[in-house]
Formats: C-alpha cells, structure tokens, sequence
C-alpha cells in the first residue's frame, strides 16, 4: 500500500507541475496571440501542448485553437514567422515597432501573471509562519523557559509573522534583546502556551559568545538561545488591503526578478568555473520535485507562489539576447534593420537552430545533476 501511495503522489505531482507550466507558458503565448491579432497579423495556430495534435478544440476565422499530446507548454503559430512570407497580414511584413510588440508581450504577460499571483496571496490569504528550532542552549533564557526541541513559536509580544517578507521572530529577538517578552507557543503535542521570557541583552549575548571562543566551542548564542532555527507554517492565513496587496505584489515581483537575475550570473560563473560540478539552479525534473514537496508539505498557496516564481523566471530567461528565446529574436530584428538584405533568412534560421541545439544540450546537462539528485533531502 506505501508504494501504490507512493506512485499515486509522484503521478499527481507530474499532473500538478505540468499543469502550472502549461498555464504559465500558454499565458506568455497569449501575449503573442493577442497582440499579433490587434496589430492584423494572421495567426494560424494557437495550440495547448505541443505536436501532435490530439484534438482541434475551435476555429475562428483563420486561427485554429488545438490541443496537443505533449503537455509542456503551447505556442502561436504566426504567418511569416520564420522570416519569409508575401503576405501584407504576415509577421515579417508588420513594421519593426509592431515586431518587437509582440515579441516582448509574452514577457509582458507572465510578468503580469506573476504580478496578480503575488497581489491576490497578499490581498487575500498571506500564510503565517512561526520558527521551529532543533537545539535549546544549555543556561539560556529558552532553556530556563522550559521551551523544548520541537516547539513552534507563533508570536512575540502578540505579532504575528508573514511567510512571504518582512521581519521575522528571530529579527525581533534582536531588536527586542535584553526585554521581557511574550512568546505564544505551539507544542510538539498540539498544545499551545504563552510565556513570557525575559532576553539576553546585546551584553549578555557577546559575554557568552566570547566565552563559547575562548573555550574553543564554536557555536553562537542569540537572545533566546536556540538554534537550527526553521521557518514553520502555523496552518493561518492573513490578508491585507488592496493599496498594501498592489504594493506587495510590486516588491515581490520585483524580489523575484532580482533573485533570478543572481541565479542566472551564479549559474554562468559556475559554467565557466566548474563546469563538471552540479550548477547552482535546477532543470525540469528539479523543478518538479521541488513543486510536488511545496504542494504536499505546504499547499497550494505555496504553490501558488512558487507558480508566480515559475512565471517571471520564464518571463526573465525569454527576453535574454539569446537565439531563439524572444530576446534573441528581438535582437535579430535589430540587427536586420541595420544590416538590412546583407544578413539573410537562411542565416537568421541556422543561428536560430544552432541556438535551439545549445538550449536543448544545456537542458540535458542539467537535467543529468537533478536525476542524480532524486531522492535526496529537498533544496
């Protein structure tokens, strides 16, 4: 029964990431669809999945709608799209401005997906979180306190704390030091406490710290005196007003640009410096794994949020100056406009297909370390 329970949560789990990266991919596709469709651009295809073709779901006017057997994503199929068409309503035909619209509004859209992601958690089921700890400190306000390895502490002096930003318990240890505080407790046995703790001061924490030096212990103390500190979900959920949300959505949206932005420069340092050592970010089986344990573990609220992630990585790595993501066919656009016949099709096509084989080989690479990863401890 533990192995049919097994297979059936790694099957789900398949369902459920290729379900978020279906929606995510055919949202930045939808960008695509409907800024070609405004600027007059005939579209043939919008199609779930890729080929083959399961199923054509709908056709209006000129544009078939399909589902596909492979459900990894979606794409728009464009008249002149591959640089050649006498069409007028073609893609190559449009002018340059027109071009680099519907290149860049896939972008647009799974930044704006990831925008609306972030807002609705905030505006309307933020989980808090507590800290969990694995060691009390011998002789420390915790261990005086009774608090056991296990415990749960969900607020200090009545405050509550977020799972996604602002300050944390352990912040306002620091901040508090040397006071009396409140802690609410959630025990190992389901039972909840409130103590009130009075804190080492930023004194107390350096005397005992330096004395942990000069007896050669080198472990650290902090003003409650715990350690293997973990962030825990209490199981509640919070929301704000729409002005904060907005905000909220903003700051994370930004966070994750910023985060992947200094993934991708970790990722290209690691490439030139260790090229045979297991890079620093993770390919589609990784990323699965990773969804199914935020899914099982934590929710589909964390979920959620790891989706918004998923979404303005994919709207981050497409607009790279790199063929053939959306940012290597804007480039080309440029180049063409200044070369103008000199640089041909053929030659836009082959780099576009040289670029495609270094995506797929990469994909492959990365994909051997998350196979080699399966199994172990979550990232």
């Amino acid at each position: 029964m533990e192995l049919i329970g097994s297979i059936s949560q790694t099957l789900v789990t398949i369902v459920i990431f290729m379900t978020v990266l279906t929606v995510i991919v055919v949202i930045h596709e939808a960008g695509h669809f409907f800024t070609a469709r405004l600027a007059h651009i005939r579209v043939h295809e919008f199609g779930i999945g890729f080929p083959p073709r399961a199923r054509v779901l709908a056709s209006r006017g000129e544009t078939l709608y399909t589902l596909n057997w492979l459900p990894i994503g979606g794409f728009v199929r464009l008249e002149g799209e591959d640089g050649d068409s006498d069409d007028p309503h073609s893609f190559v035909r449009a002018r340059l401005p027109v071009k680099l619209i519907v290149l860049v509004a896939g972008v647009a859209m799974n930044l704006v997906l990831a925008f609306v992601i972030f807002f609705a958690i905030a505006l309307l089921a933020t989980p808090l979180v507590g800290v969990t700890f694995t060691t009390v400190q011998p002789g420390s306000p915790a261990a005086l306190a009774g608090l056991q390895p296990g415990d749960r502490i969900d607020t200090v002096n009545g405050h509550r704390y977020e799972a996604f930003g602002g300050p944390t318990a352990v912040d306002d240890f620091y901040t508090l030091a040397g006071q009396t505080v409140s802690l609410g407790l959630h025990h190992s046995d389901g039972s909840s406490a409130v103590l009130s703790i009075t804190l080492r001061s930023q004194a107390a924490i350096d005397a005992v710290n330096n004395a942990n030096i000069a007896s050669g212990n080198p472990e650290r103390e902090g003003p409650l005196g715990i350690s293997g500190l973990q962030a825990a979900p209490t199981g509640a959920y919070t929301g704000h007003d729409p002005v904060g949300s907005l905000q909220t959505g903003l700051n994370e949206t930004s966070n994750a640009l910023g985060l992947i932005a200094d993934g991708l420069g970790q990722l290209g340092s690691s490439i030139i410096n260790h090229p045979t050592e297991r890079p620093p970010v993770t390919g589609p089986v990784g990323i699965a794994q990773d969804v199914g344990t935020v899914f099982w573990d934590l929710g589909p609220v964390y979920l959620l949020y790891i989706a918004a992630l998923l979404s303005a990585n994919l709207a981050l790595v497409n607009i790279l100056p790199f063929p053939p993501l959306d940012g290597g066919r804007v480039l080309f656009l440029l180049i063409r406009q200044v070369a103008g016949k000199r640089f041909s099709v053929r030659a836009e096509q082959l780099t576009y297909l040289a670029g495609f084989g270094l995506l797929m080989a990469f994909l492959v690479w990365i994909t051997y370390f998350d196979l080699t990863n399966l199994g172990s401890a979550p990232r």
